[in-house]
């Protein structure tokens, strides 16, 4: 999520235009809606579909045609997720589905196998998730989540897909390390639609 916010901020920057932070941030783990899939289906389809950039690619088609260059950012931090997070770690990836199923990674390439436990990554990790919260603070991004905003429900996507099944699992196989950015996002996220809730029972009250 901080890497798709990050390079969001710089493609926005690059074409002058803006964006919606919950919606990048909701983005950013789309693609892992094939957990869900996967454990309802009782099939393991992780890094497939759902991670290739053709199938990216074909939902964006419309949004470019309606909306252009305002499209690039949410369109870059979907991209994320699969072309450079996952790509570094895990690999593994379907890419190019349903052209081939071939899976692509950087481990495909020859290179050491980096997981979710590996130094590397926990490090790399943190650091964004610290550059990111500088970035907002400085930008004042980070008051978009406390915006009486329907929009910022889509923060439920990576509450219930990521978030919480991480923090609720046992053992937690999350690195340690990184159980603060975790919780940092899970507690930001529920209080951005808590306010929005609010303000759903504050207008049902007043009619």
């Amino acid at each position: 999520m901080s890497l798709a916010y990050l390079l969001a901020k710089v493609s926005g920057k690059l074409f002058k235009v803006r964006f919606n932070v919950p919606v990048i941030l909701a983005l950013s783990v789309i693609p892992d809606i094939d957990i869900i899939i996967g454990f309802l289906l009782e099939s393991d389809i992780h890094r497939g579909p759902t991670h290739s950039i053709v199938t990216a690619i074909l939902i964006f088609i419309p949004f470019f045609m309606l909306y252009r260059r305002k499209a690039i950012p949410y369109f870059v931090a979907l991209l994320s997720h699969s072309l450079i997070a996952d790509f570094l770690v895990g690999g593994q990836l379907q890419l190019l589905w349903p052209i081939t199923a071939h899976e692509f990674g950087i481990t495909e390439l020859g290179f050491p196998y980096i997981n979710i436990y590996n130094p590397i990554n926990i490090a790399l990790e943190f650091a964004l998730f610290v550059i990111a919260i500088i970035v907002m603070l400085k930008t004042r991004d980070l008051f978009h989540f406390f915006r009486n905003s329907r929009i910022a429900l889509v923060l439920a996507i990576p509450v219930f897909t990521i978030l919480l099944p991480t923090l609720a699992s046992y053992p937690l196989y999350v690195p340690i390390a990184l159980i603060i950015p975790h919780v940092f996002y899970l507690i930001l996220f529920s209080i951005s639609n808590l306010v929005v809730i609010k303000g759903f029972v504050k207008n049902s009250i007043q009619y």
